[in-house]
């Protein structure tokens, strides 16, 4: 499971964290999903995040990918609500818009548009801790997007 921590400073996005939260294939479904909350846990505790963002399990076909993204989704919504974050969740097609602005996008779009809005070289192999990113970046960009509407509607 990829996670993201990003800022807003004067107007522009820096990273201050990624990484994988990764549990051994070989253990019980029960254990890996505790690996994984745990380690979520510690990151919301280490970075005190204000908020949280989940990208919703797109599988075209595959029910045992699609459990699986569903479970670990649904660990990282439960260790963002036992520490009374606010969770959005977005669709795949929307955190490809709202990063890239092309909802169909490839994975090395999303990478190279994710470095250059965080003013980085390079970003870590894994492409779950770079889909993090990502999400965070979305998430910041809707925030944006929903504030400029409701000055719109307040004018």
């Amino acid at each position: 499971m990829g996670y993201g921590v990003i800022e807003e400073r004067d107007g522009n996005i820096a990273m201050i964290v990624c990484g994988v939260i990764s549990a051994p294939q070989k253990l019980p479904v029960e254990q890996r999903l505790c690996i994984l909350y745990e380690g979520l846990l510690k990151v919301i505790a280490d970075f005190q995040p204000a908020e949280a963002a989940v990208e919703e399990p797109f599988v075209a076909g595959n029910a045992r990918s699609a459990l699986a993204i569903g479970r670990a989704q649904a660990v990282a919504i439960l260790a963002a609500a036992q520490a009374k974050l606010p969770v959005s969740r977005y669709m795949p097609t929307q955190v490809k818009q709202l990063v890239t602005s092309y909802g169909r996008s490839g994975k090395d779009q999303v990478r190279q548009v994710v470095k250059l809005q965080l003013g980085v070289s390079e970003l870590p192999e894994a492409s779950d801790a770079a889909d993090a990113l990502a999400v965070a970046i979305c998430h910041l960009n809707m925030g944006h997007l929903n504030r400029v509407i409701k000055r719109g509607y307040q004018e």
